[in-house]
C-alpha cells in the first residue's frame, strides 16, 4: 500500500507538476527521481524491493517534494491502479517514466536456449505493463497534456549475443512508444523513448556475472540529457527515440 513519505492534502500540491516514475529504488530511475525532486516535482514511485524503496523515499523526501512510495510489480494491474490513484491525488500527472524493466535469465541464454516462461514474464514486464500503464493514465495525460517516457536500450537494435530476450522486449517498446505518439498526437499526450547508454546498475552487473563493469559510467552521467528534454516542449519531442550518452541525442528515423 502507499507509503506518503511527505506531503498533505492533494490541493496543496496543483501548481507542482507530478511524476510517476517505475523501478526508481535504484539505478537510472532512483537518479532521475532525484533530479525531478530537486526540481519541485511530486513523485509517485514504486519498485520491488522493500528496503531499497524506503531507501529511495528517504532520500526523496530531504528534497522537501511529495513523494508516495508504493512496494509492488508494475505488472500487475492492482499495483498499477494503486499508483494511479495516488497521481490521482496530486491532481494530475504530467510525466511517466516506464523504467522498471526485467532482465531476464541470469547468466543471459543465447536466443535458442532461451526458455519460453523467460520470453513470457521478459515481456509482461518490459512491453505489456508499459502500455498498460498508459492506457489506464491517458485520462490524467490528456488532462495534463503529459510526457511518457519509456526507457530502452541499445540491445534493441544491437542484436548481441544473449541479449536476445531483453532487446526484442525494448525493440517491441520502441515501436509501441513510436505508435503512441501518433496515435495521442490529436490529444496532446506525447510519448518517447530513450537510450541511457551502458551505465553501472544492478541489472547492468546482473548481465555481466563475475566480469568488473567498473569502467561504466554511473547513471549521473544522463543527467544533462533529462535536464534538456524536460525543458522542451513535449509535443515537438514527441515520437522520437533519443540516446542519452550520444553526441546527438535524437537518433535519426
Amino acid at each position: 500500500m502507499p507509503t506518503r513519505s511527505a506531503g498533505g492534502p492533494a490541493t496543496r500540491y496543483t501548481k507542482r507538476k507530478t511524476a510517476l516514475i517505475t523501478g526508481a529504488s535504484r539505478g537510472l530511475g532512483r537518479v532521475l527521481a532525484a533530479f525531478l525532486a530537486k526540481q519541485g516535482y511530486a513523485l509517485v514511485i514504486d519498485a520491488r524491493t522493500e528496503a531499497e524503496l524506503q531507501s529511495a523515499a528517504d532520500e526523496l523526501k530531504a528534497y522537501g517534494s511529495p513523494v508516495v512510495s508504493i512496494l509492488g510489480d508494475v505488472s500487475d494491474p492492482r499495483h498499477r491502479a494503486h499508483l494511479l490513484r495516488a497521481a490521482t491525488e496530486f491532481g494530475h500527472l504530467d510525466v511517466v517514466v516506464n523504467n522498471a524493466s526485467d532482465l531476464g535469465e541470469s547468466p543471459l541464454p543465447h536466443l535458442l536456449e532461451a526458455k519460453r516462461r523467460t520470453f513470457l514474464r521478459v515481456f509482461d514486464v518490459n512491453v505489456l505493463a508499459p502500455l498498460a500503464l498508459v492506457q489506464e493514465a491517458l485520462p490524467l495525460l490528456v488532462q495534463a497534456h503529459g510526457l511518457v517516457v519509456n526507457i530502452t536500450s541499445d540491445a534493441a537494435v544491437g542484436g548481441y549475443p544473449g541479449w536476445g530476450v531483453y532487446g526484442a522486449s525494448k525493440a517491441a517498446l520502441d515501436l509501441i512508444s513510436k505508435t503512441l505518439a501518433t496515435e495521442l498526437e490529436e490529444q496532446g499526450v506525447a510519448v518517447v523513448s530513450v537510450d541511457p547508454g551502458d551505465i553501472r546498475t544492478k541489472m547492468h552487473q546482473d548481465a555481466y556475472l563475475g566480469q568488473d563493469i567498473s569502467d561504466r559510467p554511473l547513471p549521473d552521467v544522463t543527467l544533462p540529457f533529462w535536464a534538456w528534454l524536460l525543458s522542451q516542449d513535449p509535443m515537438a519531442v514527441s515520437g522520437g527515440r533519443y540516446q542519452a550518452q550520444a553526441a546527438i541525442w535524437e537518433v535519426s528515423a
